[in-house]
This record gives C-alpha cells, sequence and structure tokens, in this order.
C-alpha cells in the first residue's frame, strides 16, 4: 500500500493525491480533518473510488487538532505522554470529534486510522484511541484498521537513525495490542525519511523502500503538485488560508518522483502492485 499523508493540510497535497489515485499510483490518503482545505477538498475526497483508494483519519494534535487547548509541539506531547501526564478523557474526546468530522464529511469511518508524526502509537494517547475505537465500531467489518509505525529493522538507521526513533516509540505495542484485540492492522512503515533532499536522493530512496516492501507494509509519502511543475519550482499552490509548510521543497520532489515517468518501472522492477491494504 502507498499512501500519501496530510490531506487537508495545504490544497497542493489534495490536488497531488487526487491526481496520483487517478493514475493508479497510491492506494490511500490520511485526512486531517482540522487542516485548512479539509473542507474545500472534501467534495474530491468523496469522489475518490472507495474501492481502489483507502481513505482514512491522520490523527492530529500537533499542528491543526480541532481543540486549540490539545495542541503541543511534538517533542512536548512525546515529553508528556511516556511521562503520563496527560489527561486521557481529554485525548479521547478530541479523538471522537476527529472521527465525528471524518464521518460527517464522508457518510462513513475512515478506512484505517493512523497518526501525524505518529502520535497515534504514544503512550496514554494509544489508550485514549482504543477506548473510542472499541466504543464506536462494534462489528468487525466496520472496524478501520490501524497503521503501526514500525519500520523493518534493516532501515532503522534511515534518515539518520528517525526510523529508530519512531519505531522505539510505540509501534510493536500498537501491533501487540491490535493483534490481542483481533484488530485489523499493517504490517510494517517504510518511507521514513528526513525531508532535506532533492529528487535524486528521495528516488534513490524510494527504491530501497520498494526493494524492502513485502505484503502488508505501508509505504507513506507526502507529495505536494508544485505551482509550476514544469519548470520544477518548489513553490506549491496555496488555498485562501495558505499554511506555511517547511517541507515544500521535499514535498515537491516527492511530486516528481511519484508522478514521474519512471515511476511504473520502479514499481515492476521491485515487483510491487500498489493496492488497498489486506487485511
Amino acid at each position: 500500500m502507498v499512501c500519501v499523508d496530510d490531506w487537508g493540510a495545504d490544497t497542493a497535497v489534495n490536488e497531488a493525491v487526487c491526481r496520483l489515485a487517478a493514475a493508479g499510483r497510491i492506494s490511500a490518503t490520511s485526512a486531517q480533518v482540522g487542516g485548512p482545505a479539509w473542507r474545500s477538498g472534501l467534495a474530491d475526497l468523496r469522489g475518490l473510488d472507495a474501492a481502489r483508494m483507502d481513505v482514512g483519519l491522520h490523527l492530529d494534535f500537533t499542528e491543526h487538532p480541532l481543540d486549540a487547548a490539545q495542541r503541543r509541539p511534538l517533542a512536548r506531547l512525546i515529553a508528556l505522554a511516556l511521562a503520563r501526564r496527560l489527561d486521557v478523557r481529554a485525548l479521547r474526546r478530541e479523538i471522537a470529534a476527529q472521527l465525528d468530522a471524518f464521518e460527517d464529511g464522508l457518510g462513513r469511518p475512515p478506512a484505517h486510522v493512523d497518526g501525524h508524526q505518529h502520535v497515534h502509537q504514544l503512550p496514554q494517547l494509544r489508550d485514549a484511541l482504543w477506548a473510542e475505537l472499541q466504543a464506536r465500531y462494534g462489528p468487525a467489518a466496520q472496524r478501520p484498521w490501524l497503521r503501526v509505525s514500525l519500520p523493518p529493522r534493516s532501515r532503522w538507521r534511515d534518515a539518520g537513525g528517525k526510523a529508530a526513533v519512531i519505531g522505539a516509540l510505540g509501534g510493536a505495542a500498537l501491533a501487540r495490542e491490535a493483534r490481542a484485540r483481533g484488530w485489523p492492522h499493517s504490517r510494517r512503515l517504510l518511507g521514513i525519511a528526513r525531508f532535506d533532499g532533492d529528487e535524486a536522493r528521495y528516488a534513490a530512496q524510494l527504491q530501497g523502500w520498494l526493494s524492502d516492501a513485502q505484503d502488508g507494509d505501508v509505504l507513506m509519502c507526502h507529495p505536494a503538485v508544485p505551482r509550476d511543475a514544469a519548470t520544477g519550482g518548489d513553490a506549491i499552490v496555496r488555498d485562501a488560508a495558505p499554511t506555511l509548510d517547511a517541507l515544500a521543497h521535499a514535498r515537491a520532489a516527492e511530486w516528481r518522483v511519484w508522478s514521474g515517468p519512471g515511476l511504473p518501472d520502479r514499481l515492476r522492477q521491485a515487483g510491487v502492485a500498489v493496492c488497498p491494504l489486506q487485511t
């Protein structure tokens, strides 16, 4: 499965998802329901073929939570979660509000749930998430699958050790809990990058991830359509309520790789078929 994160963060991200989905190059997207381009993109999101595209909730506590009081910088959120100093009831209220917004917008439950900056795997946030999921989605047929933020051991050095840090923050625990509850979940996470490279560097990283990919894995990516893709410009299209994005250059580089003419050959050579997750 190939998943574009951050639908709703910017119109340029939304546009990338729509174009790549139409071309059959991705099979999922995860949406930030508090993002500035969430509402303006709802018609396009509803128009995606649910049989070919998993649309899920990108649970967000660091940039666009619906309750501003729940917004914390990632480092602070991690520290509080590890110290178990967060209010689980308040966390659950925010999770419920984001799920409500998703269901109201699309008229159906999310196909999956994951976290912006992988926050869904953190201690206490996992507790709140499990409580809400189990109360809300009883029948197995309705259960959204969970994304496990656990890269394969062979890739823990990716992004200067960033992959190892992400993998150590709760991915294994989330997978164990999902198995114990009989809850559907993904297998491993690929695509962890530093967001400081160019198109050639990203293409080389992608080749490695594709070579390592196995059934049940999720390869996440973060493309956005540049304002002037023809000339390689990195400024991405904004909506009427623009959000600054320090990753614009990296998003543009990812867009050029995922939309480029060489992508089908890369997939074919690695033996990878892009399809929704089969849980």
